[in-house]
């Protein structure tokens, strides 16, 4: 999903699917945020648990639970009245019961449709712990492992290094723990490329060192996803209706982007302009779909959460083997280092973030995020058999996390123990703040130093990763196209030989710079777009 999907808060890039670090919410805590956190990498300093800890029993009683759901309408009311996110749906369970089931506010700004409980919401990256899930349920039937690797799945697959290539398992690629560059293939996806390309293109990705870096990559999981479901003889969406949509009557869940859209219950993504929300975008997610692409309603994803907290089993049977499901609420990497020598670190699971709490409960969260506009929060303590997913239809502010870590501390405390949403918020903006360019292109500098003519940067120019950019005039305004669909960017002089454009997207960060190294001829060879260039792969070189 996008940038703010993962564990506690620190700068992230957004994405499709945004990625927020993990236990964000509750007790930096539970539920953790997809788009605030995705971004920066941990170094894993010491052994993780190969088993988990003995957890304790449970601690709440119904009426304590009971509580903290009787105060749920106020405090979606009151995330609503602050921020004007036009709809939420929030779920509950305890005990494998539905305690609750809601929906509030409209599916689309404008009009008077309204959110309930059947209402389908894209996940974002709510997407993973859900796919993680699915796997588990091919692991149980002995058709994959975890430990696996890759490449006995899908021969094809390739990474930068020949022996990470050879060993890299699906394990390892669903905990971040790869190698990759955070949302290596995200900018791809973006100028319109389909899953095979970007798969095939994280070959060209540097490496950083294997199973000692975290980083979130949407596209490292779909890998492992796909590489699954070709082992099992089908394609991913097929696979997760078959393993887990019908076998819990999760009707209006799908892994495919045409089934959402042909919903006529669902609700419209929309993006925050000053004090008004607007329905302005549509995202396809499709080539990332087991990271970011699911869709589904509240009352289809507590049938999920009973399943999560129920061992595998729903409606008293084994659809997912319980090993096989326990492996994914593991600590497999060290996702956010203490911050204090008392303070506890994140870890990343399989397609969770996990955390334990100051009781030594174990905590699953994970949030998803369309910078286009979703906001998504699931949140769990299994020792309590307790859980909350809450979806919305607005960008991320940090609604989700804050009604889930709202009700989580309500239940556990007698009330939250913070204003969550004054918690959370700034650490949103924050994150999305530092993703923009270190250069303000809107302000070029006070006398700058002259563009060439047009035909000295005119042409068609190549890169193994990005494929072709052609630069040409378009009436007086010199533009940049690039992508299989052939997207086009007006360049605006900045100074000298560098121009700005501005960025378009899931992983948009607003204006950023193009700069032309112009050589002995007079003529640009080489070009270099800065927001393509996170991980080094920015420069183009003339080939006309």
């Amino acid at each position: 999903m996008s940038r703010l999907d993962h564990a506690c808060p620190r700068p992230v890039r957004s994405a499709a699917a945004l990625g927020l670090v993990a236990v964000l919410a509750v007790g930096c805590t539970g539920a953790d945020a997809d788009t605030a956190v995705a971004g920066r990498a941990a170094v894993a300093t010491s052994p993780l648990p190969t088993v988990p800890p003995a957890q304790p029993p449970p601690q709440l009683t119904r009426a304590e639970v009971e509580s903290a759901v009787s105060q749920l309408d106020d405090v979606v009311r009151d995330a609503m009245r602050r921020t004007g996110v036009p709809g939420v749906a929030v779920g509950v369970v305890h005990n494998d019961k539905v305690l609750y089931l809601k929906g509030f506010g409209l599916r689309k700004a404008g009009t008077k449709d309204r959110v309930g409980a059947d209402t389908v919401f894209q996940l974002a990256s709510v997407s993973k712990p859900v796919a993680s899930t699915v796997v588990a349920a091919v692991v149980g039937e002995k058709t994959v492992g975890w430990d696996d690797p890759v490449v006995d799945h899908n021969p094809g697959f390739k990474l930068k290094d020949p022996w990470v290539t050879r060993h890299v398992t699906l394990a390892d690629l669903f905990s971040h723990r790869s190698g990759l560059p955070d949302h290596a293939g995200d900018v791809l996806e973006d100028l319109g490329y389909d899953r095979s390309y970007v798969l095939d293109h994280l070959r060209y990705e540097p490496s950083a060192p294997f199973r000692a870096h975290y980083a979130y990559t949407n596209f490292g999981l779909t890998e492992a996803s796909v590489a699954t479901a070709r082992a099992a003889g089908t394609s991913w969406e097929k696979l997760s209706d078959e393993k887990l949509y019908r076998p819990l009557g999760m009707g209006s869940t799908s892994s495919s982007f045409a089934d959402y859209e042909k919903a006529g219950n669902k609700a419209a993504l929309h993006v925050k302009t000053g004090d008004t929300w607007r329905a302005e975008h549509v995202r396809d997610p499709d080539a990332q779909s087991p990271a970011g692409g699911a869709s589904s309603t509240v009352r289809d994803m507590t049938k999920w959460l009973r399943l999560q907290l129920g061992n595998g089993k729903f409606e008293g049977r084994q659809v997912v083997d319980a090993e096989a499901l326990e492996q994914t609420h593991l600590p497999r990497m060290v996702s956010e280092p203490p911050h204090a020598p008392a303070g506890r670190s994140g870890f990343y699971g399989l397609g969770w973030n996990v955390s334990y709490d100051d009781q030594g409960r174990l905590k699953l969260g994970h949030s998803g995020g369309f910078a286009l506009g979703a906001a998504t929060n699931v949140a769990l303590l299994p020792s309590e058999k307790l859980g909350i997913v809450v979806l919305t239809n607005g960008e991320p502010i940090g609604v989700p996390e804050a009604i889930a870590s709202t009700f989580l501390d309500t239940a556990s405390t007698g009330g939250p123990t913070v204003d969550w949403l004054t918690f959370l918020g700034p650490i949103f903006k924050q994150s999305l703040h530092g993703e923009q360019s270190p250069v303000d292109y809107s302000k070029p500098p006070a006398s700058p130093a002259p563009a060439k003519a047009n035909s000295a940067y005119t042409g068609t120019y190549s890169n193994d990763y990005y494929g072709p950019m052609t630069v040409s005039v378009q009436g007086n305004e010199l533009t940049m196209q690039l992508g299989p669909k052939k997207q086009r960017f007006s360049l605006s002089h900045y100074d000298g030989d560098t121009f700005s454009y501005r960025t378009t997207g899931e992983m948009a960060v607003g204006l950023s710079g193009v700069t032309f190294t112009v050589g002995p001829g007079g003529r640009a060879d080489k070009v270099r777009v800065e927001h393509l260039d996170t991980s080094g792969l920015g420069t183009f070189t003339r080939n006309d």
